[in-house]
């Protein structure tokens, strides 16, 4: 038997369903899907401390189960002592398992793991159906070993659904367990 992961399971058996019903989709075909997961963290200090950038590289990859990239400077900005493909940042994009896995880790391990939650703000949807949101701390995760943690940095995770609105995307995400500030009140 060949192992899936469980938010894909999910996915086909609850939230198909459940948006079909909601917004009267006439085929399966028409229910938006999650299309890719990218995760980005601005490494601006790493100007100075060029370990910065391999040590961020290894938490993202330890964090997302893939070997991340580093991200280059596109221009010159003389005021910040930055220089044309300087190393400043970390990226990795998610699909097909890996995503799936990244996001029910994040959403049933990290996010809990936030100091003071009260759920994730829904106003980061950009208008086309995907959504992104910040995490403060790369230490919600269990990943990371917070011995060996020289600097605390946040990082961008972008979700990119097929959703034509961002109603439809933020139904989709609500179903798949993401906590929102708003659906928190409502309880």
């Amino acid at each position: 038997m060949e192992y899936k992961p469980r938010l894909i399971t999910k996915y086909k058996n609850e939230i198909v369903p459940a948006l079909q019903k909601q917004f009267g989709y006439k085929s399966i075909m028409q229910v938006p899907k999650l299309k890719k997961i990218s995760v980005n963290q601005g490494l601006g200090a790493a100007i100075t401390d060029k370990k910065m950038i391999d040590t961020g590289i290894e938490e993202m990859t330890k964090i997302t189960g893939q070997l991340a990239v580093p991200t280059k400077s596109k221009k010159d900005i003389s005021n910040f002592k930055l220089r044309k493909g300087m190393p400043i940042g970390v990226r990795v994009t998610l699909r097909g398992d890996n995503m799936y896995e990244f996001l029910d880790r994040l959403i049933s391990v990290a996010i809990p793991r936030v100091r003071d939650f009260r759920g994730i703000n829904d106003k980061g949807f950009d208008g086309r159906g995907n959504y992104t949101f910040g995490v403060t701390e790369q230490i919600i995760f269990p990943e990371i070993d917070l011995d060996k943690v020289n600097n605390i940095n946040g990082m961008d995770i972008t979700l990119v659904t097929s959703a034509p609105t961002d109603k439809e995307c933020m139904a989709l995400l609500k179903e798949f367990g993401l906590p929102f500030k708003n659906q928190i009140k409502e309880q």
